[in-house]
């Protein structure tokens, strides 16, 4: 029995994972987060539990994204939420709290009949798969292709980040120039990477190189995988640059949306003309800033869900992007999804595939001198 099958994120979509937002904690500050946080946002220097009462509200809006996906003929699966409010202690680290399951997105890369749990470089997220182990052994027990994949442990000690990345003197324009070139909290100490800084592409993997994925987890994605082609893009004009999912987002085959602040540099967009690929400027987000108690960017308006090469659910608010997926072709199903926000991110972090229609195809077979083809550099 086939349970276990995604190659894109556009394909007909048949079985998901749907986080939950219960227990969650606003994780302490760590190199990786710490990171991760705007300078200008209330929330750094926060942690703990989050209140029940916006608990609740988030629950609210994935229990309701599971009955629309119910409703369309979507099989729906959950996590066991962990008691997240534990520290995590290894013989490399100790941090005061772990983080949540709202978002497998974040953990969880399905690739064909694989899923890889990710080796994330926060430190509060060090046990966050276990959430998922319940969901991972039915697969396992019974779909007989099926494999069950864990990346590497990292031991995410010291010398895994840059911990002089955030100084007293830091500044934006001082961010904004170092993810330029490539500078990132995170080393080359160790190999990591989180699973939504992968954009599936049938037999091309497109790795956003940033703060929370580094060269080497890419190298691992590329001896992994021998017969994929890795690729790895940036987007300058992001200081925080984490997940390409409200960057980077493919819609069907041929047409993908940009984060018209964070655009594919030129020279990297070499192999997308080659190959008949549009991409298009993402309409601008309904609100100015994000919901309370969320650090992540006004750009969730583009996380979108797609359920196949028409449909796509969106957020109900988020009124210029219906309209741009309508003249673009899509059948837009609007979803309320600000009060999970804050609680890992938008409609496509909040799911994880298991199961699209379709197998392993070559969307790029033109291939032209690629910048960003991932080769080994040892």
């Amino acid at each position: 029995m086939k349970i276990v099958n995604s190659w894109n994120d556009f394909d007909p979509l048949k079985h998901v994972i749907v986080g939950r937002a219960d227990n969650c904690c606003i994780p302490p500050s760590e190199p990786a987060s710490k990171a991760k946080v705007p300078l200008n946002s209330p929330m750094r220097g926060m942690t703990g539990p989050r209140p029940l009462d916006t608990v609740e509200k988030a629950n609210a809006q994935l229990d309701n994204l599971v009955k629309v996906l119910e409703g369309l003929g979507v099989k729906v699966d959950r996590p066991e939420a962990l008691q997240w409010n534990q520290a995590v202690v290894t013989p490399h680290f100790m941090t005061g709290s772990m983080f949540g399951c709202m978002p497998p997105r974040d953990v969880l890369l399905t690739i064909g009949s694989d899923i890889i749990s990710a080796p994330m470089s926060f430190r509060s997220r060090f046990f966050e798969h276990y959430a998922y182990s319940k969901n991972l052994r039915e697969y396992f027990e019974k779909d007989p292709n099926f494999r069950w994949i864990a990346a590497p442990r990292p031991e995410l000690g010291d010398k895994s980040y840059d911990m002089h990345y955030f100084d007293d003197h830091i500044t934006e324009d001082i961010l904004l120039e170092r993810t330029a070139k490539l500078h990132m909290v995170t080393t080359e100490h160790e190999i990591l990477f989180d699973a939504a800084d992968v954009m599936r592409l049938g037999k091309d993997l497109f790795v956003q190189h940033g703060l929370t994925t580094n060269r080497k987890g890419m190298e691992w994605l590329r001896r992994m995988y021998p017969d994929m082609r890795i690729h790895a893009v940036n987007f300058p004009g992001d200081p925080y640059p984490i997940h390409i999912d409200a960057t980077f987002v493919p819609l069907k085959p041929g047409l993908i949306l940009n984060n018209p602040h964070r655009k594919l540099p030129k020279e990297q967009r070499k192999i997308f003309e080659a190959n008949d690929w549009e991409i298009v400027d993402a309409a601008m987000p309904a609100h100015d800033t994000p919901p309370e108690l969320c650090y992540s960017s006004v750009w969730l308006s583009m996380n979108c869900l797609v359920l196949d090469h028409k449909t796509v659910l969106v957020e109900e608010s988020e009124k210029a992007q219906q309209e741009q997926m309508d003249k673009l072709g899509m059948n837009v199903i609007p979803v309320p999804f600000r009060d999970a926000y804050a609680f890992g991110g938008g409609l496509h972090c909040a799911t994880a595939d298991v199961y699209r229609e379709g197998e392993c195809q070559d969307y790029f077979p033109n291939q032209v001198e690629d910048p960003t083809l991932v080769k080994f550099e040892g």
